[in-house]
């Protein structure tokens, strides 16, 4: 059983479309087509009303690690609500435990160093990011345009590279069955070489986001 803030590889394989990563190492799915153009536009649009610079959890020294453009968008939005809809209709998580949406930019030469998405227990910030909601559980992420260059996001560890293409989503367990924390979900944003890259993400958390 999964708790509230979890979803299960059962229920997302049942949603049309969806395809499971076939590697013993990671809990990782995609589908093709799963946001409308209509809907990614939208979503493109708030993202470039309230973009800002970047930031990462504990800071390493590398001022160049995440070089893109982000922001929370309006949870009170149409096109966040129906959003929210579809990822919930999807996997079932409680809303309750998902973070605001938030959406990404890149520009060319604008990348995002291999990371993971969870905290790491022993970061300078880890009491100040997870001590209210916890850990991060699932990532759901969607591609709002097709890149004409560049852009991929490559998970080395289970080598698998996904090409930003419109409506596509890809979501992983940040977690390994037995609860511990996966490194294998390491993943690089790659640079964009032409074009503009922009993305969503959406991460859940094992209690309600405070």
């Amino acid at each position: 059983m999964t708790n509230p803030g979890e979803t299960s590889a059962q229920r997302l394989q049942n949603h049309d479309g969806i395809r499971r990563l076939p590697s013993p190492r990671i809990e990782m799915f995609s589908c093709r087509d799963f946001l409308s153009a209509e809907l990614c536009l939208s979503l493109m649009d708030l993202i470039d009303r309230d973009r800002r610079p970047s930031t990462i959890a504990d800071p390493n020294g590398d001022d160049y690690f995440r070089t893109s453009e982000t922001c929370d968008l309006d949870p009170q939005h149409d096109a966040v609500q129906e959003l929210e809809k579809l990822l919930f209709a999807l996997n079932g998580i409680d809303p309750a435990h998902g973070e605001p949406v938030q959406g990404q930019r890149y520009e060319p030469g604008q990348e995002f160093k291999a990371h993971t998405d969870y905290f790491e227990p022993s970061g300078q910030d880890f009491e100040k990011f997870c001590s209210v909601a916890g850990q991060r559980t699932w990532t759901f992420m969607a591609y709002l345009n097709t890149v004409e260059a560049g852009g991929a996001t490559r998970f080395k560890v289970v080598k698998k590279t996904f090409q930003p293409e419109q409506g596509t989503l890809v979501c992983w367990n940040n977690h390994r069955p037995d609860g511990s924390l996966n490194p294998a979900t390491l993943h690089h944003a790659m640079k964009v070489r032409k074009g503009v890259k922009y993305v969503i993400t959406k991460w859940y958390r094992e209690r309600p986001w405070g």
